[in-house]
C-alpha cells in the first residue's frame, strides 16, 4: 500500500487522479487521460475549497458541474460516476482535520449542487441543439420547394446525429419517424415504434395539463409545449423526459406535423430522489430529520379551518451517562432502536415520527381529533420505552420525557410550537423524567422571561441596572444598629425591579455571579466605609459593619481572597467592618480545598456568617471545624414566635442552638423578625441580633444613616 500523500495539495492532486481515472473511459475527448487529469484539477480544487469554506457556497458546485459539460462529460455514466467520487474520497483527501459528520453532509449538499449545474448546462445545450434541429426543420420545410434533396440530407443528418430523442408524427399521432437516440431511450427497434400511437403514451404521473396542451397543439391553437413526462417502456421500467413538442406547418401555414424532442432524464431524477432523501432523512436511524419534520409542521399547522395537530418532544433520560460509560457506539445502536420503537408507534394516517438531533425524537399527528389522539400517541411511546434495550450483554432502562403541544392549525408557527414542545419537556424531566406534561401557557410565558433574563444579564451589569438596598441588623440587648446586610436588586428597563431569589440563580448557571459579586462587594464596603466616616469613625457600639452574600460559585473561585483584600485597601476598610455571609447548605460536606479561602479570610479579620442555619441538616459537630464567627438562624424557626403563646418545641430548638452558639464563641443573628413579641421573645432567649420589617425593610443606604443617628442620640 503506497503512503498517504504529504500535503494538502498532493492530497488533492491523488483526489483528481482518482476522479479522472474513474470518468475518463465515458467521455468523448481528445485528450490523454494525464491531461484531462490536468483540466479536472481545478475543478477538484474547487470543490475543496467549498467543502472547507466557512459558509455554504452552491454556486461552486454548480460551476464544477457546468465545467463537465463544457470540458464534453456528457456521457450518462459521468455524472453517477463523478458523484460517487466526491461522495467517497472528496472528504477523504480534501477535508482537512474538520469534523466529519458536518463535511460529510456538506459534500452532500454539494454533490446536489454539481448535479443542479451538470443539469442546467447539459439543458441549455439540448436547447441549442433543439433550436438547431428546429431551424433545419423549418429550413426543410421551406426549401422543399426549392432544393428538396440537399435539405433532407442536411436535416437527415441533424436528425440522426443528435443526442436527444427526435421523433415526428401527423396531426392524428400516428409516428412517423424516429431518430436512433429515441430508440434507445425506450429500448424498442424502429418498427415497433413506427407502430404506435402518440396518444396511448399515457402515464399516471403525467401532469394535468399535458394533454390539453397536446390537443391544443394539433389544433393550431399554439406552435409549441415544453413539459416533464413518464413513459412506460417495455421492460416495465419508467422513463422520464423533459419534453417539447412543436407544431410544423407547411407552405401555406396549415398544421401538418408534430415534433418531439425528448431529453432523457431518468438517472438525473433518481439522483435528486436519492440526493433528496439523503438530505431529509437521519443518516443513522432512518427517520425523517428536522428539515423534512418541518416541511410536515409547516403543512399541518397550515391547513384548513377544523384541523388539528398534536405534537409529542421526546428526550431520553440520561443519555449521556450511556454514552460516557459504554461508548458512542453503543450509544448509537441504543438510538436506532429505541426509533424502530418509536416508529412502531406512530402508523396511523397523518402521524410521523422523526429525529432532531443527539437524543431528541419528537412524534407528530394529525386530524381534527387531535386532543385524543396525542395523549394516546404519548401513551403509546411511553410503553414502548418500558421494555429494556439489551446491548453488549447489558440490558439498558430506557426513560423518556415528553412534552405535548396540541392546538388547533393556523394559530402558531412551526419555531413557536416546537419551543413551547421543547419547554414543556424540560418541564416533565425536572419533574423526575419518565413521563410526559402538556403546554401550558404561563409556564411556557415563565420559561421564556427566564430566558430573557439570563440572556439579558451580561449587559445589566455593564449598563449599570443592579442597586443595592441596605436592611439594618439592630444589637437585641440594646436596640442599637450595629450593620447592614447588602441586598443586591436588578432594576430591568422592562420588567422593573427584579429580586435577587430570581436573577441570582440565573447568574450562578452562567457564570455571571463573580463578576456580579465582586461588584457588590466593592459597592458595600464603599457604603460601609462612607457610613463611618458619617458616622463619625467608631461609635460607642463599634463599627457600622456590612454582611455580603457569597454564593457558592464564589466560594470556589481562585481569586475570591485576593478580590477582597484588593477591595478592603483600594477603599480603606478594616476588616472587622465586613461579614460574608455563606449559606449552610454550601459547606456541607465541605473539605479543607473549600474551606481554606474562608479560613484565610477570617485569619485577616473578616467575619464569616452561616446563613440559612438550620435547613442544611448538618451536623452540629461540623461548627468545631467551620471557620465561622455568625450564626444566622433560618426564619423557618422564630414564625411561630410572632403568634402568642409560642410553639415550645420552636423555643427549645432555638435556646439550644443559641446556648450551644455562645458555648462555641458564635454570635446568633435572627432573619424575619416582624413583630415586637417575637423580638422580645428572641432577647430573651439569648440570640444577639436580629433583622426584620419589624425594624426596617431593605432601603436606601441613606436610612440606615438616620437610624444609626437615632440610636447615637439616645
Amino acid at each position: 500500500m503506497s503512503a498517504e500523500p504529504d500535503g494538502p495539495e498532493d492530497r488533492l492532486r491523488r483526489f483528481a487522479t482518482i476522479w479522472s481515472r474513474a470518468v475518463f473511459p465515458a467521455t468523448s475527448t481528445s485528450l490523454t487521460r494525464p491531461e484531462f487529469e490536468e483540466r479536472l484539477l481545478p475543478l477538484a480544487r474547487g470543490l475543496s475549497e467549498a467543502l472547507r469554506a466557512r459558509t455554504y457556497d452552491a454556486e461552486a458546485g454548480r460551476a464544477v458541474g457546468a465545467a463537465l459539460v463544457e470540458a464534453h462529460c456528457t456521457e450518462p455514466e459521468v455524472l453517477s460516476q463523478t458523484l460517487d467520487c466526491v461522495d467517497a474520497y472528496l472528504v477523504l483527501y480534501c477535508g482537512g482535520d474538520g469534523p466529519r459528520e458536518d463535511l460529510r453532509a456538506r459534500a452532500a449538499r454539494l454533490q446536489s449542487a454539481m448535479a443542479a449545474g451538470y443539469a442546467e448546462a447539459l439543458r441549455q445545450r439540448t436547447l441549442a441543439e433543439q433550436e438547431a434541429i428546429a431551424r433545419a426543420a423549418l429550413e426543410a420545410q421551406g426549401a422543399v420547394a426549392r432544393a428538396l434533396h440537399a435539405t433532407e440530407a442536411r436535416f437527415r443528418a441533424v436528425f440522426e446525429g443528435a443526442a436527444i430523442g427526435i421523433g415526428i408524427a401527423d396531426l392524428e399521432g400516428n409516428i412517423l419517424q424516429v431518430n436512433g437516440a429515441l430508440l434507445r431511450m425506450f429500448g424498442v427497434t424502429e418498427q415497433a415504434m413506427r407502430g404506435r400511437s402518440v396518444t396511448e403514451w399515457t402515464h399516471p404521473d403525467d401532469a394535468p395539463q399535458v394533454w390539453r396542451l397536446y390537443d391544443e397543439l394539433v389544433r393550431g391553437e399554439r406552435e409549441h409545449y415544453h413539459t416533464e413526462k413518464a413513459f412506460h417502456r417495455p421492460d416495465g421500467t419508467v422513463l422520464w423526459t423533459n419534453l417539447t413538442v412543436s407544431l410544423l406547418r407547411d407552405a401555406d401555414g396549415r398544421p401538418q406535423y408534430q415534433l418531439a424532442l425528448m431529453e432523457d432524464t431518468t438517472e438525473r431524477r433518481l439522483l435528486n430522489l436519492r440526493l433528496r432523501y439523503e438530505a431529509t432523512h437521519d443518516a443513522l436511524t432512518g427517520l425523517p430529520n428536522r428539515t423534512l419534520f418541518f416541511e410536515r409542521l409547516e403543512k399541518a399547522l397550515a391547513a384548513g379551518d377544523g384541523q388539528r395537530f398534536g405534537l409529542c418532544y421526546l428526550d431520553l433520560d440520561g443519555f449521556k451517562t450511556i454514552n460516557d460509560s459504554l461508548g458512542h457506539a453503543a450509544g448509537d445502536r441504543l438510538l436506532v432502536e429505541v426509533a424502530d420503537r418509536l416508529q412502531s408507534c406512530a402508523t396511523a394516517p397523518g402521524e410521523m415520527v422523526a429525529r432532531l438531533g443527539g437524543d431528541e425524537f419528537v412524534a407528530l399527528t394529525t386530524g381534527t381529533d387531535t386532543e385524543r389522539e396525542v395523549d394516546e400517541l404519548a401513551d403509546r411511546i411511553m410503553n414502548a420505552l418500558v421494555t429494556p434495550v439489551r446491548i453488549e450483554g447489558r440490558e439498558l432502562l430506557v426513560r423518556g420525557s415528553i412534552g405535548i403541544v396540541e392546538g388547533p392549525a393556523g394559530e402558531r408557527g412551526p419555531a413557536e410550537v416546537l419551543r413551547s414542545a421543547d419547554i414543556t419537556m424540560y418541564r416533565a424531566k425536572s419533574a423526575g423524567g419518565n413521563r410526559y406534561e402538556m403546554a401550558d401557557a404561563e409556564a411556557d410565558a415563565r420559561a421564556i422571561t427566564r430566558h430573557g433574563l439570563t440572556t439579558a444579564l451580561p449587559a445589566a451589569l455593564d449598563r449599570g441596572e443592579f442597586f443595592i438596598e441596605y436592611q439594618p441588623l439592630v444589637h437585641l440587648g440594646d436596640g442599637t444598629v450595629r450593620g447592614a446586610e447588602a441586598l443586591v436588586r436588578w432594576l430591568h428597563p422592562q420588567h422593573g425591579v427584579i429580586g435577587p431569589d430570581r436573577f441570582i440563580p440565573l447568574a450562578e448557571r452562567t457564570g455571571l455571579i463573580v463578576p456580579l459579586g465582586r461588584w457588590v462587594l466593592e459597592q458595600s464596603v464603599r457604603q460601609a466605609r462612607e457610613w463611618q466616616e458619617r458616622h463619625g469613625g467608631t461609635g460607642a457600639a463599634g463599627p457600622l459593619r456590612v454582611n455580603v452574600n457569597l454564593s457558592p460559585c464564589q466560594l470556589t473561585h481562585p481569586a475570591l481572597v485576593q478580590d477582597t483584600v484588593d477591595i478592603l485597601e483600594r477603599v480603606g476598610l478594616e476588616p472587622d467592618a465586613l461579614c460574608l455571609e455563606v449559606t449552610e447548605s454550601a459547606l456541607i460536606g465541605a473539605d479543607d480545598d473549600l474551606l481554606k479561602p474562608l479560613r484565610r479570610l477570617s485569619e485577616m479579620g473578616v467575619d464569616i456568617a452561616l446563613d440559612d442555619f438550620g435547613t442544611g441538616y448538618s451536623n452540629l459537630a461540623n461548627l468545631r471545624r467551620l471557620p465561622v464567627r455568625v450564626l444566622k438562624l433560618d426564619r423557618s424557626f422564630t414564625q411561630s414566635m410572632q403568634q402568642f403563646p409560642a410553639d415550645p418545641v420552636d423555643l427549645k430548638i432555638v435556646e439550644g442552638i443559641v446556648s450551644l452558639a455562645h458555648s462555641l464563641d458564635l454570635a446568633v443573628t435572627v432573619e424575619g423578625v416582624e413583630t415586637g413579641a417575637q423580638a422580645e421573645q428572641l432577647r430573651i432567649l439569648g440570640c444577639d441580633t436580629a433583622q426584620g420589617w419589624y425594624y426596617a425593610r431593605p432601603g436606601p443606604p441613606e436610612r440606615l444613616h438616620e437610624l444609626a443617628l437615632v440610636d447615637a442620640t439616645g
